[in-house]
C-alpha cells in the first residue's frame, strides 16, 4: 500500500510545517499540499493528488478538516476514494481509517448521518416551495 499525504491551510500566512512534519513520521511516500480555504472547490495540489491516486493507494490526512468542508463534504469525497479501491485516513482523527474494519464502520455511520443531514435539507427546502405556494 502506498500511503499519499495532503497537507492544507487556508491562508499563505499559516505555515503547512504541523501537517507535512506529521505526515512524514507516519510514513507518507509523497505529499500534496494546498494554501487555500477549504471552501474553494478547485485546490490545485488536491487535484494533482487525485489524479496521481492509484488503486490500493492510502490518503493520509492530518486532520479531516483539512481534507473536506464540511461531513457531507468529506463523506462524498471518501466515497469516491473507496469507489476508485482508495483507502483514507485521519493522523488526529484517528476513527476514520477506512484500511480498518472499525474504521470503515465508524465511517459508514459518519455517511449515514450525512445522507440524514441532505434528507433533512431536501424536506425543509419541500416545506418552504410548498409554504410559498399556498
Amino acid at each position: 500500500m502506498r500511503y499519499v499525504g495532503y497537507a492544507r491551510v487556508s491562508t499563505g500566512e499559516q505555515n503547512l510545517d504541523l501537517q507535512i512534519d506529521a505526515l512524514k513520521k507516519f510514513g507518507v511516500d509523497r505529499i500534496f499540499t494546498d494554501k487555500a480555504s477549504g471552501s474553494i472547490s478547485r485546490r490545485p495540489g488536491f487535484d494533482s493528488m487525485l489524479e496521481n491516486l492509484e488503486k490500493g493507494d492510502c490518503v493520509v490526512v492530518w486532520k479531516l478538516d483539512r481534507f473536506g468542508r464540511s461531513m457531507v463534504n468529506l463523506v462524498s469525497l471518501i466515497n469516491e476514494l473507496s469507489k476508485e479501491k482508495v483507502n483514507f485516513k485521519s493522523l488526529q482523527d484517528g476513527i476514520i481509517d477506512t484500511t480498518s474494519a472499525g474504521g470503515e464502520l465508524i465511517f459508514n455511520i459518519f455517511a449515514t448521518l450525512a445522507q440524514f443531514e441532505r434528507r433533512q435539507i431536501q424536506e425543509r427546502t419541500k416545506a418552504g416551495q410548498i409554504g410559498r405556494a399556498h
